[in-house]
């Protein structure tokens, strides 16, 4: 079989694309919420509804933090301890949307 020139256009350009995807992505530049006796809070109220380490290997794969709940103590808390937020940063309501759990 034979690869003719239409079949190496298409791999370049399947080649260009990878080359793309993996050049734009990198390391992730926001920092984690930190798991520490500040933040303690955040993460019960994010993983309550958390399967057991012996639930089904199902349950365990599937399970997404309550993240939404656990947003709603960052602007409070963050207010009362006067923690400024960057000027540029996104709305405040989302915190978890950039910020990550760490496990």
């Amino acid at each position: 079989m034979k690869i003719e020139k239409r079949d190496w256009f298409f791999i370049a350009l399947v080649v260009v694309i990878l080359a793309l995807f993996i050049g734009i992505s990198g390391k992730e530049k926001t920092k984690p919420v930190p798991n520490n006796a500040t933040h303690k809070q955040v993460y019960e109220v994010a993983y309550k509804n958390a399967p057991a380490a012996d639930a089904s290997i199902f349950k365990r794969a599937f399970f997404r933090p309550a993240k939404k709940d656990a947003e709603k103590l960052c602007e409070p808390c963050h207010a009362q301890n006067n923690i400024k937020l960057p000027p540029n940063h996104p709305p405040k309501y989302r915190c978890l949307f950039c910020h990550k759990l760490v496990k």
